[in-house]
């Protein structure tokens, strides 16, 4: 008897043999069923997941003798026929090899023809995606409203290259690839039929080679019962597929996980030996980083049927969860680097050296000095000595240091430090113990003097407007109140009373309790009890809020003045055209209104 490949023996006959695509097969019983049915369908899905395998048992649903079912006999004339692929109401089409207008219209031709023996014409259009923009035009009337007796089904690889007209006529079924457990499962199941020996990991490198593809797998599998005579391991899969050893793998995660450089690099030279491909190696190490970090956050949701499962939770047990980050990280990173290269395996043994590099929490590296005499001495040789360097002179220091600030710094100096380096005197900040009173108390006598010398009490006949600047700063007032105290100005001054006018913009927090909580404030800190009376009025005398913004005003100007005058400040604009952004620029100290 002939041999018959394994993936035209084992193609499923009904929905029942279907492996996965789920979501497709509810939808089409659903639809059979309850005789729902579409005059096209479309199926997509990337080679070998079932896409003409599904259209053909829809064929067997639609023209069963037992009735339109989902669950076809399997035993009549027109089940056999169309199993056989000899049914003459079954019309495959080849998209590629004919793709001209005429060919379309040839096979058009027949539409309005009732079917011979079955109960439809259906016309199964596989790689649809190869057909010329003429032909599809040619199809789309016919598509869009065929007769009674016709079913189109259509197959492609390439769903972006149909017109949106097309897509727009059909039901469209998007058909997954297969998970590399289910591909192993079915492959297991089909050699046990077949009583060929197989080992376990020999079906999941397998089923890792097919890529989704339950075809590309059954012919993979056919390939290695040739190549192992009758049997199927894992030895003779991995030389077969020139895929990396998976032990391979495992040995660089335990040198990793020990430190161990020796046995890191002594792990390639046996890869090595073999002629592998690199790119692949690094593509086995990122799966392996990706099943440790799987197993340690979430282990009940790694397969334990995998032959490798004792290693990967004895690798979990050696990585903390960041140092698995890591390793995936770069070596995502390292094989994307790998494609620029000059050798492969110099480019893995580097991706491996960075790894044991950077790994969190190595404290076993020596220094290169160190390193590099101990090898020195192992080999007879004096290490030489190290250069002693020459101390520069302090003027030399000096300059150094005054040229060459630290790199944090000079990306984004200070406002001190900019007036310093244009030579003129910082800007006191609130912590010097010498700082110099606001513009409006240089020349009066600060409220502390008088405090100090009236027992800690101001005189009330010696307030002025800009002594209550600086009174309003030791009142403490916070809330509505402190914004109506920053914003008035002391009007008029009389042995019982304070007159103040309040700025017109502040009326609204303006309060009828205010002006005696303020005489509160303004008595425990004078030497005799006064009222206060707040006038609404636009006033010419400063307020603590305007003295305040005028003050910051002119120290921002004092700050932009030493920037400008910075040489390297200067160099960036003559060289690079730097702009200065002036909004950006916020001096050392502030004055406050209040506090």
């Amino acid at each position: 008897m002939e041999y018959q490949v394994l993936a035209r023996k084992y193609r499923p006959r009904n929905f029942a043999e279907m492996v996965g695509q789920e979501h497709v097969l509810q939808a089409l019983v659903n639809a059979l069923d309850n005789n729902r049915l579409h005059h096209a369908y479309l199926f997509t899905g990337t080679r070998g997941v079932g896409k003409t395998t599904l259209a053909r048992i829809l064929a067997k649903c639609l023209n069963c003798e037992q009735g339109v079912s989902s669950l076809p006999c399997g035993d009549c004339s027109i089940c056999r026929d169309i199993a056989a692929n000899r049914m003459v109401d079954l019309i495959e089409v080849d998209a590629a090899s004919r793709t001209k207008v005429d060919d379309t219209r040839e096979l058009l031709d027949n539409v309005q023809y009732a079917p011979t023996s079955g109960r439809y014409k259906i016309y199964l259009i596989d790689e649809v995606h190869m057909l010329s923009a003429h032909s599809f035009n040619a199809l789309l009337k016919t598509l869009e409203e065929p007769p009674p007796h016709v079913k189109f089904l259509l197959a492609t690889t390439d769903p972006q290259k149909l017109p949106v007209t097309v897509l727009s006529r059909c039901l469209q079924f998007n058909l997954k690839n297969l998970a590399p457990e289910r591909i192993a499962e079915h492959l297991a199941t089909v050699l046990s039929s077949e009583q060929v020996p197989a080992e376990q990991d020999a079906l999941w490198a397998l089923a890792r080679a097919a890529q989704g593809s339950m075809r590309d797998a059954l012919s993979l599998t056919d390939q290695a019962i040739a190549h192992g005579n009758g049997t199927v391991t894992d030895k003779d899969v991995t030389a077969m597929l020139g895929v990396i050893e998976r032990t391979h793998i495992v040995d660089i995660a335990r040198a990793l996980a020990a430190e161990d450089g020796a046995a890191l690099l002594a792990v390639v030279a046996a890869m090595a030996e073999q002629g592998p491909d690199f790119d692949a190696a690094a593509a086995e190490l990122l799966s392996l980083w990706h099943q440790i970090a799987i197993a340690q956050t979430v282990p009940e949701a790694v397969d334990r049927s995998m032959v490798y499962f004792t290693d990967l939770v004895a690798l979990a047990e050696l990585f903390s969860r960041e140092q698995i980050q890591l390793c995936y990280q770069m070596t995502l990173m390292g094989r994307k680097d790998m494609l620029h290269a000059h050798d492969l395996r110099a480019a893995f043994e580097m991706l491996l050296l960075r790894c044991l590099a950077f790994i969190p929490g190595n404290g076993t590296e020596q220094p290169i000095a160190s390193t590099a005499a101990a090898a020195a001495t192992e080999m007879g040789e004096t290490p030489a000595k190290k250069p002693q360097p020459v101390a520069p002179a302090p003027d030399a220091r000096a300059a150094t240091a005054a040229v060459a600030p630290t790199a944090a710094h000079a990306a984004q100096p200070t406002v001190r430090q900019a007036e310093r380096i244009a030579g003129q005197p910082p800007i006191p900040t609130e912590s010097d113990d010498t700082a110099a009173p606001p513009p409006w108390l240089r020349d009066e006598q600060p409220v502390d003097d008088v405090a100090a010398a009236a027992s800690e009490k101001f005189a009330i006949d010696q307030l002025t407007a800009e002594r209550w600047v600086a009174l309003r700063r030791q009142l403490h007032l916070g809330g509505a109140l402190g914004e109506i105290a920053s914003n008035c100005a002391l009007h008029s001054v009389s042995a019982q009373q304070l007159t103040f006018t309040l700025d017109p913009d502040a009326t609204a927090l303006l309060r009828d309790q205010h002006p005696g909580e303020l005489a509160a404030a303004i008595n425990a800190l004078a030497d005799q009890p006064v009222t206060v009376e707040i006038v609404v009025a636009s006033s010419a005398t400063a307020t603590p809020r305007s003295a305040a913004q005028q003050a910051n005003s002119e120290l921002h100007q004092q700050a932009l003045q030493a920037l400008y005058a910075d040489p390297q400040v200067q160099q960036a604009q003559q060289l690079l055209a730097a702009v200065l952004d002036e909004n950006s620029v916020v001096p050392a100290r502030q004055v406050k209104e209040g506090s």
